[in-house]
């Protein structure tokens, strides 16, 4: 009887479980590193400070609650400051997107022209906040500025625009407007060229006019970009700070004080760090809550 012999190869041992982490997350971890640390930890160790008479430099740092934000419901200044956030962004918001739709409506033709006076109209917003502010504080000087010496050669007399309690608001408000009107009249003359063109004609086949045309045509088309340019400016209104600081420092009188500057103050100059986090917190809470709003007010279908 002959016997089989079963050539086996090499045993090979099962292989211990490897821990693979996909390439892709080893190229975004930095970017998540860098996020915890300076965006994520940040807004914790606020929402934590909020919770504390926290004042910088003091031996203890008790625990008080909710008591900061009981306080901002009692802090007339709070008030004040909230009130004028939602004057400088309502009335900023309402006139930078009518303007800047007007703008895009008006230069969205490609001629040589055209992209001279859109290129000046979008040179405020690439410059800084801080710039502009000095600019404009220069020359709304009542001695030494341009516009107080355009005003008295045509026997108007100087007004203190800045050093005014009724007109130093209104005046940040223009200063704003004209800073941010170019990057709206940019985003929806970029909206417009989406817009096929076979809409208007259309339109006009049923007889529309120019206001027509803008109406039920180009409104509609450009919801989303409204949408983004509104959700844009309103964050950035209501965090509005270095206009506000460089032209007026929040006076005269308080009477462009922000929530922003008032944060500044509390946190900085008086050091109420607990204070000032729950100052932030309601800011916060504010934005969202308009965000979401605007949201609501310009969601839009597909089929629109």
């Amino acid at each position: 009887m002959s016997t089989l012999t079963r050539v086996r190869g090499p045993q090979t041992r099962p292989r211990a479980h490897r821990l693979r982490i996909p390439p892709a997350w080893l190229f975004i971890a930095p970017s998540f590193l860098i996020l915890g640390v300076f965006v994520l930890w940040p807004i914790l160790v606020s929402l934590w400070y909020s919770l504390h008479d926290w004042t910088i430099g003091a031996d203890d740092q008790p625990w008080v609650g909710l008591d900061n934000y009981v306080a901002l419901t009692q802090d007339a200044k709070f008030w004040g400051a909230l009130l004028h956030t939602a004057e400088i962004t309502v009335v900023s918001v309402v006139l930078i997107v009518i303007l800047g739709l007007a703008l895009a409506l008006a230069l969205s033709r490609e001629s040589i022209g055209n992209r001279i006076i859109r290129s000046a109209f979008f040179f405020p917003t690439v410059v800084s906040l801080t710039s502009i502010g000095l600019v404009w504080r220069f020359l709304l000087d009542p001695e030494l500025g341009l516009v107080g010496g355009i005003m008295s050669s045509l026997g108007l007399g100087t007004v203190g625009f800045l050093q005014s309690p009724e007109l130093a608001l209104p005046t940040v408000i223009f200063v704003n407007v004209w800073k941010n009107a170019g990057f709206v009249m940019i985003i929806l003359i970029a909206g417009l060229k989406g817009v096929p063109t076979e809409r208007f004609e259309a339109a006009r086949l049923d007889g529309a006019g120019p206001w027509q045309l803008v109406r039920f045509v180009t409104v509609p088309a450009l919801r989303p970009t409204l949408l983004f340019g509104t959700l844009i400016m309103t964050i950035q209104s209501f965090q509005l700070f270095d206009l506000v600081y460089v032209m007026t420092g929040g006076g005269p009188l308080f009477s462009t004080d922000t929530l922003v500057t008032l944060l500044y103050r509390e946190g900085f100059v008086n050091f109420q760090t607990g204070y000032a986090s729950a100052i932030s917190w309601a800011l916060f809470l504010v934005i969202v809550v308009i965000s979401a709003l605007q949201l609501r007010i310009f969601r839009y279908n597909d089929v629109d």
